[in-house]
């Protein structure tokens, strides 16, 4: 069963799988969708998830030493990612296995491809492909309407299981 802890604010999240444990001072909003193995901790500073927002199987977020983590609406947190004390905009893609460090801002519609590490007080523009190991920008492209479409289908599915449809038909 999920532990979610007495200070967690659940403004009707779509779907929270029963492996998901979330304490401290974090704000799920409407609509978001949180699945197997994620961790969420708040021990200093709040965690706030943006509506419509999906945190995919094994995501730890965490917030930082000086630093909340702030997650905009719309965006799809993938499998294995960590998120730590940084701030992503709206519409964004964080991709499978990446790390996003203490002060790092990330802006609307923009993508982090998958294994990438954003080091400690990385800002990146709206609009900005990322990657690599320190990450940079490679390419600029809006790709908002993409990651938006992304977290629909992540929304959708989310209602499908907490109806305990697991399977689509």
């Amino acid at each position: 069963m999920a532990h979610i802890g007495k200070h967690v604010k659940m403004n009707e999240p779509a779907f929270v799988h029963e492996t998901a444990y979330i304490y401290g001072k974090v704000t799920l909003q409407k609509d978001v969708s949180v699945w197997p193995y994620v961790v969420m901790r708040a021990e200093m500073h709040e965690i706030v998830i943006g509506e419509k927002t999906n945190i995919q199987d094994f995501v730890m977020v965490h917030v930082g030493n000086t630093t909340p983590t702030i997650v905009g609406k719309n965006c799809s947190i993938t499998h294995h990612v960590t998120i730590h004390g940084c701030t992503i905009g709206d519409n964004c893609l964080i991709g499978i296995n990446a790390t996003i460090m203490d002060g790092a801002i990330i802006g609307n519609n923009c993508i982090v491809a998958g294994h990438s590490i954003v080091t400690e007080g990385a800002v990146f523009p709206d609009n900005s492909i990322i990657a690599g190991a320190p990450a940079k920008v490679i390419r600029t492209r809006d790709s908002g309407a993409a990651n938006a479409g992304n977290a629909e289908w992540y929304f959708q599915n989310a209602l499908r299981y907490a109806k305990g449809e697991d399977v689509q038909t």
